[in-house]
């Protein structure tokens, strides 16, 4: 890697010791937002057709999204279902939450908002369309979206969320515009199950209410995935969990979505808080806590591939995921006229390709060190990250935590917790931290590239090591780092007890 900082739209690219240089000196986590495209090696499980689908795509490889930003458009506000947990009335530009949007969009604007981005965005690599209704049953704006923006931007990838009960209408469409990844949200495979979730549908000119509603809805949702997965499409399924309906129930989900051919699936928690004003919220039905989801998640092994990096992002979201910059790039923010320039793409992902090839690298040799180790348990390490697949930032500027499991078989993502950040305006703020630090309750060990000493204290009483030793490091040498030793202090103890 090149000890030059390259300055990309105010990207940092550059070595190791020159980002280190550079926080000494701003007192604040700057870095690396990079890798993941490019690289021509496919994962050992995954073909490469497949693999030129996903490796740049930050909802469909988790390893992408630590590199590659997301941006969907709200041009699609009309639904063909009601749903209990859904209210698009609802609006916080701080909040993320699916259906929530700031703006709504005509495909005319909705294209000019993306190029806008892509000049300002290099990471930019997806553009999807996921309401703030349905895609598809909105389709004529959908498809006028898609039309325009690949006229001017014709590498982005496009991707699009539905119910499915209107997609199999417009399947051929949808295949003939190079939609190659599509997310069909499924609850339920059993309608008695369904009527607890949808109060009805509209379908074929007709509002249908009930379990002869979510029999149709159920049917339509089958043949839909169906119908991608003939054609090529990745299909990512996600489900909503709702404890006391459908939570056992999603088990069942997983297994037949695997059957039919599904990417992955993408179990989410309900967002069900009152002020939101959707039914759920306000007859008190609440959501899963986080052991409840991953409990889930865990009895799914061995069914389809499970999405765990999910942000539940707004149908307006803008950036990274886990990030939003959507409220940089409103439309009185926006020329009037806007020229696609696709340098800083070509830079980004020139350098980007390399990158990636270097932490595979590091991983494999940080996984060499490592095997042999034994350890009654597996280690959870939460990492501040910017993104880049590195350790790049300050304990006090993260709004959310990547968590990773690591153990003698190797580093792998486990979840994440999101949080409010601690630091504010170069302050920190204790109730913040003591909410932080709720957040972080089970994990072991936090990695960051910089902390102050008050809340590394506080964080020392609640039980949680921080470690700033491997700032800027890739993430799998820093946590494979911290395992070995933590084993090895362990051994050491037994040695002398």
């Amino acid at each position: 890697m090149s000890a030059k900082v390259i300055s990309l739209n105010g990207l940092a690219i550059g070595s190791k010791d020159q980002l280190k240089s550079e926080l000494a000196a701003e007192g604040a986590a700057g870095g690396c937002s990079a890798s993941s495209c490019g690289s021509k090696q496919a994962p050992d499980d995954m073909d490469p057709a497949t693999w030129a689908k996903v490796k740049d795509h930050p909802c469909y490889s988790e390893e992408a999204h630590h590199y590659f930003a997301r941006m969907h458009v709200a041009v699609a506000p009309a639904c063909n279902i009601q749903c209990n947990y859904c209210n698009r009335k609802y609006d916080c530009a701080n909040e993320s939450r699916p259906g929530v949007v700031s703006e709504r969009l005509t495909p005319e604007q909705a294209a000019r908002k993306v190029i806008a981005v892509a000049n300002k965005v290099p990471q930019l690599s997806v553009l999807g369309i996921a309401g703030p209704g349905d895609a598809v049953y909105d389709w004529e704006k959908t498809k006028q979206t898609f039309r325009l923006v690949t006229q001017q931007i014709p590498d982005i990838k496009l991707c699009l969320s539905s119910n499915g009960l209107a997609l199999p209408d417009h399947i051929d469409e949808i295949a003939a515009m190079n939609v190659d990844h599509v997310t069909l949200t499924i609850n339920m495979l059993d309608p008695e199950v369904g009527a607890q979730i949808y109060p009805w549908i509209f379908y074929r000119r007709e509002r249908i209410w009930g379990i002869e509603a979510s029999r149709i809805l159920h049917e339509r949702q089958m043949l839909a995935l169906d119908m991608l997965v003939a054609r090529g499409i990745l299909v990512k399924v996600n489900s909503v969990l709702i404890p006391g309906i459908n939570d056992a129930h999603l088990i069942e989900v997983n297994r037949e979505v695997k059957r039919r051919g599904a990417f992955l699936h993408n179990i989410m928690p309900l967002i069900s808080a009152p002020e939101h004003g959707t039914h759920f919220g306000l007859t008190g039905q609440r959501g899963p806590n986080a052991a409840e989801l991953r409990a889930v998640q865990e009895a799914c092994a061995g069914g389809a591939n499970l999405m765990k990096h999910c942000r539940q992002c707004r149908a307006d979201a803008v950036g990274l995921l886990g990030e939003d910059r959507g409220q940089d790039f409103t439309l009185d923010l926006l020329p009037e006229e806007v020229a696609y320039q696709p340098e800083g793409r070509e830079v980004y992902r020139d350098w980007v390709s390399k990158e990636r090839e270097d932490r595979r690298a590091a991983a494999q040799g940080a996984q060499a060190q490592t095997d042999g180790v034994v350890a009654p348990s597996a280690l959870l390490v939460a990492v501040a990250t910017q993104g880049g697949g590195r350790i790049n930032q300050h304990f006090g500027h993260a709004t959310e935590f990547q968590v990773f499991e690591v153990d003698a078989s190797g580093v792998r993502f486990a979840f994440h917790r999101r949080c409010n950040n601690y630091c504010v305006g170069g302050v920190g703020e204790d109730d913040k931290l003591d909410q932080v630090i709720a957040a972080l309750d089970g994990i072991d060990i936090i990695l960051c590239a910089k902390i102050g000493d008050c809340p590394r204290e506080s964080l020392a009483e609640a039980g949680i090591t921080v470690i700033v030793d491997h700032a800027f490091d890739y993430i799998e040498t820093g946590v494979s780092a911290v395992y070995r030793d933590r084993m090895a202090a362990v051994a050491a103890k037994a040695q002398t007890a």
